[in-house]
């Protein structure tokens, strides 16, 4: 193998092993697990609130996690996805219409059914849980959302959450929930499907928004230490290219 490639993967393991590490560590110093701190978000705020209103009201919550998988570039979005899943059961348990979940992608189906029947188990109500209530919506990116219509159309839905990979194809999803007047919230790491859902959800997530969720939703306190973890790094490559910057200067005197 090239010595150079090997060096740049050394390089990037060591900052991935970094990156943990710092979250972990603010995860086990940082006892407070409240939001303090970070910005305000509107669509999160909302949703929260909208999820308490739904499982008082006895209605359905609806998360879609997009066909990325777990692997690759799109890995994040799906595991944020996740995530909100995991929260989202947690909160609506209990609920006359549990909280489902669609994805487009196998491992994405498997591992919601893992998360949904973990959340059960957390409120004592896993006699509760329906392996139905996740499910792989359908294959290929056209596929995937129109197997998401008849839940979102038929179901009683009050919030879909829109949180994964998706094309521009996710805006019939956006439009059928429109015209059953429920909320709508999304985000995604595809651009042509961000401007989509930009300019068709009630409160669109924007850029990192996106990785923000688990944070913001408190799933655990180490989604809140990593976005601490991003501020760090992000001062300390600042630090670097300023120091780079001032030794070329230095040089080229």
């Amino acid at each position: 193998m090239n010595a150079s490639v090997m060096g740049s993967d050394l390089v990037g393991l060591v900052f991935v092993l970094a990156f943990l590490g710092l979250i972990v560590g603010i995860g086990f110093v940082r006892r407070d697990p409240s939001q303090r701190g970070l910005r305000e978000i509107r669509s999160f705020s909302r949703l929260k609130r909208s999820i308490g209103l739904a499982v008082e009201a006895g209605q359905r919550l609806h998360v879609m996690i997009g066909d990325g998988g777990i692997q690759g570039m799109h890995g994040a979005s799906g595991l944020m996805g996740l995530s909100l899943i995991q929260k989202m059961t947690r909160t609506a348990a209990v609920s006359d219409r549990p909280p489902t979940a669609t994805s487009g992608e196998p491992m994405l189906a498997i591992l919601s059914q893992d998360v949904m029947h973990s959340g059960y188990r957390e409120v004592n109500a896993e006699e509760r849980f329906e392996p139905a209530s996740a499910q792989l919506a359908g294959l290929g990116a056209m596929g995937y959302i129109a197997g998401t219509l008849p839940v979102i159309l038929d179901q009683q839905v009050s919030v879909n959450v829109m949180i994964g990979s998706f094309g521009s194809e996710v805006g019939l999803s956006s439009d059928a929930a429109e015209r059953t007047d429920s909320l709508t919230i999304g985000g995604s790491d595809n651009l042509p499907a961000q401007a989509v859902l930009f300019a068709s959800n009630q409160e669109p997530l924007v850029g990192e928004e996106l990785y923000a969720a688990g944070a913001y939703l408190q799933v655990n306190k180490f989604h809140a230490s990593s976005l601490l973890a991003q501020d760090v790094f992000r001062w300390v490559l600042i630090g670097i290219i300023l120091v780079g910057t001032l030794f070329k200067i230095a040089g080229g005197l």
